[in-house]
């Protein structure tokens, strides 16, 4: 009988480890199968707000080791389905933005940390981007978008009779504050899908502001 009772109570340890791992393979390989949908039937928005949450969602069900371990699945299955320099593409930043959203949900800090972690980590995220396409190409991409940038401040200064030419240093104040933002408005949307989503997996991120519920109408 005391036999029988040590079974049952290691069972669950015994079931837990299985499920761990076929749980992060799994989610690991719905993040890389979202990315890979998404680079060769490009839907718009919809599929790249769901990027670093498969991942995110291995870091709340299963802690922190076996969301690096998503991680870096994903991003080997990546460099198998489509080379290893559109891997990277996925990995940096999304991958480990999945692994930070995770890390900050779990341990219920505001939207406000979360976002900004996030935000920060997507601007790097877009600057090793452009450093890593502009080695592929063997251009300046940073210049080529300071020059179209400025072509449409020009643009916006001639509509408006503005006689006057942008500094090149505020020009590129300018793209970088246009970076921030684009990606501040992503993560808050990642936030936004993620709350709406995962809270009916069982796996609820921490509540928004007052005024997003109040706006979303949720009680």
């Amino acid at each position: 009988m005391v036999k029988q009772t040590r079974e049952l109570n290691t069972n669950p340890v015994k079931l837990e480890a299985p499920l761990r791992m076929v749980e992060t393979a799994f989610l690991a390989s719905t993040a890389s199968l979202i990315w890979f949908i998404n680079f060769y039937f490009p839907l718009g928005p919809v599929l790249r707000i769901f990027f670093p949450v498969p991942i995110a969602l291995v870091y709340l069900r299963w802690g922190k080791r076996a969301a690096w371990m998503a991680a870096v699945t994903s991003g080997l299955l990546l460099a198998v389905l489509m080379g290893p320099f559109r891997s990277l593409l996925f990995v940096m930043p999304f991958a480990f933005m999945g692994v930070l959203l995770g890390a900050t949900w779990y341990r219920r800090v505001p939207w406000i940390v979360s976002i900004s972690l996030g935000v920060l980590l997507g601007t790097i995220g877009d600057f090793f981007r452009l450093l890593l396409l502009s080695v592929l190409t063997n251009e300046d991409l940073w210049i080529y978008l300071i020059n179209e940038f400025t072509n449409v401040i020009e643009w916006i200064f001639l509509q408006l009779k503005i006689l006057a030419t942008p500094s090149v240093f505020w020009i590129q104040v300018g793209v970088i504050a246009l970076i921030v933002v684009n990606n501040f408005i992503y993560l808050f949307v990642v936030h936004l899908a993620a709350w709406l989503l995962l809270g009916r997996l069982g796996n609820p991120i921490p509540r928004p502001p007052h005024w997003v519920e109040v706006l979303m109408d949720y009680e």
